[in-house]
């Protein structure tokens, strides 16, 4: 270091050798001299291990003092203003961005500002007044974070070039991101290879590989099926070769005396739960007599307290004496029942066994027993049926009591008739919603004949239409075919008589004339309609336009109106096909002229 840094590190020793200040206690926390720069390192941060300095109260700010370079000065910005803004930290960042360099500063000098930090991997300057630096480790940028706001100045220069005001923030970098991926893979590699260690540890051994059968292997068996200690592990050789198949003719002799010496411990191991019974029955006389003991003790002591909050005693104690024999006195007769609950329930238990005993030994018994108990539980039900109709019989008493009390017999009755009368309104509604539906649906029927019959109208129509337009081509035809003109010119004739036949019959039926006033004004009222619509208009335009007028007309009333009167509207169709359309003109001036 040369002389100017330690000049900058002499005022700094001078600085902390002066009275102590309120923000001593807090600076010098975390200050390295070896770092040229006061800095509260954070005990918490990786790669430092430093006892964790007191709470710094956080009324308090952190102050910070002039940092001299050798090529530069570091100058702190005003403490009353907030701290610079950081982003969020990227994970594993090691890289920094620093901005508002001097135009004059070059990686030197920001490499010897820097370097104070630690160590630096690499510099990547710009043309326009920022760099990137990335560091070793990831604790240093912490510490290349306190110096952001600090002004820099190069030298003792007053240009506007050789001065800023830097500002150092994280950097994401494609390096430390790799880096970082690569360490918590290789931590995830050892949480794995630790937890199957661990798994290793604790999953339990597997049990030894069984032999394969022989005849030396089988005798071997057998002596050790004779073993008391070796009877287990004996014994599931002898399960695995079973399940194996090894039982064949010649093996089953073999076989036979292993299951026979396997037996033979049926009878050692009745033994050895009898005596283990028996064992278990001692140690619990010997329990219940131990807890006989101590309650017997218990209520001597009981006694003695008894004894002692007597008057003739109990005048004699002082207040603090009277107040520890009540408190030892409860103390005691909490457990002296607690304890006799105890014995109380192991007497129960042993009376249960007993009696689960006696139930095995005499099954009769037990089946007088349930017959029993089914007969006092259906008495008991009955008993409870009773009580209950007893109480429903007295609930109505009451119910009826309290309306004669306020009048509501005769009330009750008119509800009844007025109830009656309801029920059959909404009957006879019923039945006319349903008569009504029914006349809905023969509506509707009758107006689909109608539709039918209006559509092979139409179709004779056109096949008339076709035929006179094929007898006036075959009148020009040559006078060698005058024979199947006449034949044509019959049927023709025929077709077109019967059509005129059935439309003057329509005619005589629909035609008349007008019956009501109703059908004069509708009259009126569509004629000036279709004469200020001189191409006509189809039923549904001509029916929303009248209904606003009289909203219970229908289009069907409209239409047979106009079927009625010929000499004053015509149907026309125009369109093919889909494009059909049908509308009505008024032609009562046509008519009017030709008569």
């Amino acid at each position: 270091m040369s002389r100017g840094s330690g000049d900058s590190f002499g005022l700094l020793k001078q600085s902390y050798s002066r009275p102590a200040m309120a923000s001593d206690s807090i600076c010098i926390q975390g200050f390295d001299p070896n770092l040229g720069i006061i800095a509260p390192i954070n005990p918490m941060m990786a790669g430092i291990s430093l006892v964790p300095p007191p709470p710094v109260p956080p009324e308090l700010p952190v102050i910070k003092e002039i940092i001299h370079c050798k090529s530069c000065t570091l100058f702190p910005q005003n403490p009353n203003l907030p701290p610079p803004s950081t982003r969020e930290r990227p994970p594993g960042c090691k890289t920094v961005f620093v901005g508002g360099l001097p135009e004059n500063a070059s990686e030197e000098i920001i490499r010897e500002v820097f370097d104070q930090c630690g160590e630096i991997v690499a510099i990547r300057k710009s043309k326009k007044n920022f760099c990137h630096i990335r560091f070793s480790e990831e604790f240093m940028v912490d510490k290349a974070l306190y110096l952001s706001g600090y002004r820099m100045r190069i030298g003792s220069s007053t240009d506007k070039k050789d001065s800023g005001r830097i500002h150092v923030d994280f950097a994401q970098a494609r390096d430390d991101l790799y880096e970082w991926e690569c360490k918590q893979r290789l931590l995830a590699r050892e949480e794995r290879h630790r937890r199957k260690v661990q798994e290793d540890r604790l999953r339990p051994p597997s049990p030894p590989p069984i032999m394969h059968y022989s005849e030396h292997e089988a005798g071997l068996l057998g002596e050790r099926l004779k073993d008391d200690n070796k009877f287990s592990e004996a014994i599931t050789v002898l399960y695995t070769w079973i399940e194996r198949g090894e039982v064949n003719r010649r093996t089953a002799n073999h076989f036979y005396s292993m299951v026979q010496s396997a037996n033979s411990h049926v009878r050692r191991l009745m033994n050895e739960k009898a005596q283990h019974e028996e064992e278990m029955e001692l140690a619990k006389e010997h329990f219940k007599n131990s807890l006989l003991t101590i309650l017997t003790q218990f209520e001597q002591i009981t006694a003695v307290f008894t004894a002692s909050t007597r008057q003739k005693a109990w005048d004699h104690f002082s207040k603090a004496q009277r107040k520890n024999i009540d408190i030892w006195r409860k103390q005691c007769e909490e457990l002296r029942n607690a304890h006799s609950e105890e014995i109380m329930g192991i007497r129960r238990e042993e009376e249960m066994e007993m009696s689960d005993e006696d139930l095995e030994e005499n099954p009769c018994k037990k089946i007088r027993m349930d017959d029993s108990a089914l007969a006092a539980q259906s008495c008991a039900l009955r008993e409870e049926n009773d009580s209950l109709r007893w109480q429903l019989d007295a609930y109505r008493n009451e119910v009826e009591l309290l309306k004669k009390e306020q009048g509501k017999p005769h009330r009750s009755e008119e509800d009844h008739t007025h109830e009656q009368q309801l029920h059959f309104l909404q009957q006879t509604m019923h039945s006319m919603q349903q008569q009504l539906l029914r006349l809905q649906e023969e509506l509707k029927g009758k107006e689909l004949e109608l539709e039918q019959a209006r559509d092979e109208q139409r179709y004779l129509e056109g096949e008339v239409f076709s035929l006179r337009e094929k007898l006036l081509s075959s009148t020009d035809s040559a006078e060698g075919t005058n024979h199947t003109t006449e034949v044509s010119e019959k049927g023709l004739n025929g077709t077109a008589a019967l059509y005129h036949h059935r439309e003057k019959k329509n005619e005589a039926v629909m035609r008349g004339p007008l019956r009501s006033e109703k059908e004069a004004l509708l009259l009126g009222v569509i004629s000036t309609f279709l004469h200020v619509h001189p191409f006509g208009a189809n039923i549904e335009y001509l029916w929303s336009y009248i209904q606003r007028l009289d909203a219970k007309i229908s289009a069907s009333e409209l239409e047979r109106l106009m079927v009625r009167l010929p000499n004053m509207f015509k149907q026309e169709f125009s369109g093919v096909g889909a494009t059909l359309e049908k509308r009505w003109k008024f032609c009562g001036f046509e008519a009017l002229n030709s008569a």
